[in-house]
């Protein structure tokens, strides 16, 4: 990894701090709305018409996404680090993402849209995940480096309510809620309302991501895209050969990614787990899904201040710990009240988990090489991604059971706090 911009003075104003923030407000929307809660279900009950198979296809949908993030997010992070312009790799991310999302408006409840949807989807998820390198690369810019845990926390926490705000909006505004109708006087034939949050959610990402590419400054520099793609594939080989000598950087990446795709199969599994086992009505999921960002949320925020004061490992750790005492329940209920409890507790300890991850890979990160280091990042975070919604698709169909699939997300929880215990922390400046 290069240390070339290590000299390069970094401005931290609170515009670009909110900026950079809001982008997390943006993009948590696509998640919340499509991954989670309104589109995914629609996908296995509408489209699909089995919650079994329309599972089981969804996890191949983001299993090959995974696969082609582990490709690219190391090589555009370090070809950005050479050629800078980071926000520029984010925007064409944000347009490419956008534009598939978008055209989920046509994808008919019938069977015919199957293929065409896990296309869209997919297409839309590798650049989703792919901007996330560029942006969390942009952190460093933009926090001082005593508050890379507040400034993280303060995004991971906006990113929840944005998301929230979000299903809100398609819910009242789109699809109706508690038998009223949607403000939008959409037809009530071939589920216009679950159809329409793809545009929404294609503006909704466009607009806010607006404030960070106007109001946050990159370190200036940065060299032609074909001098950049040479060094920074160099540069990335080097990094690569060097690993078996950085054994504190392999256990954080390889014990994150474990129990990042936990994460990563919660988020994608959470809303079709809810209404396929435990028979949650639309009503009742809009709750959970109302109830796990506000506490997802407000975990990340209030966590954002230990994450600075007493450390990112620490606070990962108490997280994961928690995360695990709490899923063992969630996954035996049968009933839905208690689902939902435990879910709103669940959720306070989510959010500290991932913005204290993404602080500790800042911290580990060399000054200059911090797309490489958030791309290595990515590519370790779903070097399991084509595995994890696999394994969930495979226990699912061979129990015909989602709980046997959402058990995995406990091992992986396990496996990966385990592994990270064993990482050192940097001294925190």
């Amino acid at each position: 990894m290069t240390a070339a911009a290590a000299i390069v003075p970094r401005t931290n104003p609170r515009a670009a701090i909110f900026g950079w923030c809001l982008y997390d407000w943006a993009m948590s929307a696509f998640n919340t709305v499509i991954g989670t809660f309104v589109f995914s279900v629609y996908f296995t009950k509408g489209i699909v018409g089995d919650p079994e198979q329309g599972a089981a296809l969804w996890g191949i949908v983001i299993g090959v996404a995974g696969g082609a993030i582990v490709l690219l997010s190391p090589v555009l992070g370090a070809v950005a680090d050479h050629g800078g312009r980071r926000k520029v790799w984010l925007a064409a991310c944000v347009a490419v993402a956008a534009v598939p999302t978008a055209l989920l408006w046509f994808m008919a409840p019938d069977p015919s849209s199957i293929v065409p949807t896990m296309l869209l989807v997919g297409l839309a998820t590798v650049a989703f995940e792919l901007s996330y390198v560029f942006y969390n690369a942009l952190l460093i810019d933009v926090a001082p480096p005593g508050m890379l845990g507040r400034v993280s926390g303060w995004g991971w926490g906006l990113g929840y309510f944005g998301g929230l705000v979000c299903l809100v909006i398609a819910l009242f505004g789109l699809i109706g809620f508690g038998g009223a109708a949607p403000l939008l006087p959409l037809p009530a034939v071939d589920s216009a309302g679950p159809r329409a949050t793809g545009p929404l959610v294609a503006l909704w990402w466009v607009v806010f991501a607006l404030p960070l590419l106007l109001l946050v400054r990159e370190r200036p520099g940065g060299a032609a895209i074909g001098t950049a793609i040479r060094r920074g594939l160099a540069d990335l080989w080097r990094t690569l050969k060097s690993l078996p000598g950085q054994g504190n950087l392999v256990r954080f990446l390889v014990g994150s990614a474990v129990y990042r795709e936990g994460f990563n199969l919660l988020f994608a599994f959470g809303g079709i787990y809810a209404a396929g086992t435990l028979g949650l009505d639309f009503g009742q999921l809009v709750l959970f899904a109302i109830g796990l960002n506000v506490t997802s949320g407000i975990g990340a925020i209030l966590a954002a201040w230990a994450d600075d004061a007493l450390g990112s490992k620490p606070t990962i750790l108490v997280s994961i710990a928690a995360l695990i005492l709490i899923g063992i329940p969630i996954i035996l209920v049968t009933d839905p009240v208690w689902f939902i409890g435990l879910a709103l507790a669940l959720g306070l300890f989510l959010g500290p988990a991932q913005a204290a991850s993404r602080t500790l890979m800042g911290r580990l990160a060399p000054v200059g090489g911090e797309g490489e280091a958030f791309g290595l990042y990515g590519l370790t975070g779903r070097a399991t991604g084509f595995l994890g919604p696999w394994l969930f698709a495979a226990a699912t169909a061979a129990f015909a059971s989602q709980r046997a699939g959402m058990a995995t997300v406990i091992a992986l929880f396990a496996l990966g706090g385990l592994v990270v215990a064993t990482v050192r922390e940097p001294a925190r400046g």
